[in-house]
């Protein structure tokens, strides 16, 4: 059985974080996103192919998954020559197919009993089955109506403030079957939330919906890229290294070299090579990426700093996201705010009139 990974955008909504790196392989603790979704689709256990559909930055992308031993599944990569679409781009990947297929929008990160989605399309006798997640506010969503017997009747692009009879929205997870792939037009760009979706409605084909009240996010804006490692560090979305650990561990990696007088704040994460020099404090829900250097009497909490990070002497960081290679001179003071990579924030003292 294959699955097809949608992982072409750009990513912009994660910029300046995904400037030089595609979103699939952005960093959530110390594992590329995309391994979290290989993961899952390993743990079906039917599933012996994932089509990777690519477009910004392939290259990267391929590097990566190239480099990791034992994946457990066969990587395909499929590299659109220009972007069709959500549905252009499983159109273009129409050739590999020939039986039931799982399709995984490229920023989702969900704990879902995929053999559950299976059986269940299965026993409907569905063409297509889109995974469905509950919300508190539906209103900045695409919403999905369905009836009584979990056939989709209806999707309400973000409706705002009007009255809602739905708080489902979709998940971007589905399960087709390739014998209606082919309503997709060739080389035409095409939405499959927008165009296909709708289009299998209005032709009455048998679209049903599953609902998972399980673990969902979207990790495409800098708020919900933090919000994930809150989620990990407490439990929320079972992951190494923090799967099964008390709440308000502290991981510190086995080469991290941390000096007399650091303080913690669990939960954080403290991984290989990082330098934590005397008088530093790290509070909770940090991340520290590898081979970064914080300063004597810096003090740094809730926020994540990619690899190959430094971090002057008392400075002062605060709900900071800071792309790779950054530099925070000493006694800066960086709050709420995302950097892309090799950020310069300079001394104060050095910019003052």
């Amino acid at each position: 059985m294959k699955a097809i990974l949608l992982a072409g955008g750009k990513g912009t909504r994660l910029r300046p974080l995904t400037s030089n790196m595609p979103k699939p392989i952005v960093p959530i603790l110390n594992r590329p996103f995309l391994l979290y979704q290989l993961d899952l689709l390993r743990r079906v256990g039917s599933v012996d192919e994932v089509i990777l559909s690519l477009n910004y930055q392939p290259d990267q992308i391929e590097e990566l998954i190239d480099s990791l031993p034992n994946l457990g599944l066969k990587i395909r990569y499929l590299v659109e020559p220009q972007p069709m679409g959500t549905a252009g781009a499983i159109r273009f990947a129409l050739e590999f197919l020939d039986d039931t297929v799982i399709i995984f929008n490229g920023d989702v990160l969900a704990e879902l009993d995929l053999k559950a989605v299976l059986q269940f399309h299965r026993n409907r006798g569905a063409n297509a089955t889109i995974v469905l997640k509950p919300v508190k506010d539906p209103s900045a969503y695409g919403l999905v109506e369905v009836d009584q017997d979990s056939n989709v009747k209806r999707f309400i692009e973000k409706p705002g403030n009007q009255k809602l009879a739905s708080n489902t929205i979709n998940a971007g997870v589905y399960v087709i079957e390739p014998s209606i792939l082919h309503r997709i037009p060739k080389d035409t760009p095409w939405s499959i939330e927008r165009s296909f979706f709708p289009s299998l409605v209005d032709d009455g084909e048998r679209f049903v919906a599953y609902v998972s009240t399980g673990y969902w996010i979207d990790i495409g804006t800098p708020r919900s890229y933090r919000q994930v490692h809150r989620d990990i560090m407490d439990g929320r979305f079972p992951a190494e290294p923090f799967r099964s650990r008390p709440k308000g561990t502290v991981v510190v990696a086995a080469s991290a070299k941390i000096e007399d007088g650091v303080t913690f704040e669990g939960p954080c994460f403290i991984d290989e090579e990082v330098v934590v020099k005397t008088g530093a404090r790290i509070g909770a829900y940090t991340v520290l990426g590898r081979k970064c250097e914080v300063g004597s009497g810096v003090n740094v909490e809730t926020s994540i700093l990619w690899p190959s990070c430094t971090i002057g002497e008392q400075a002062s960081l605060s709900d900071v996201v800071l792309g790779q290679g950054c530099y925070i001179a000493p006694n800066a003071d960086v709050s709420e705010v995302t950097l892309g990579d090799k950020a310069v924030v300079p001394d104060p003292s050095s910019t003052a009139d």
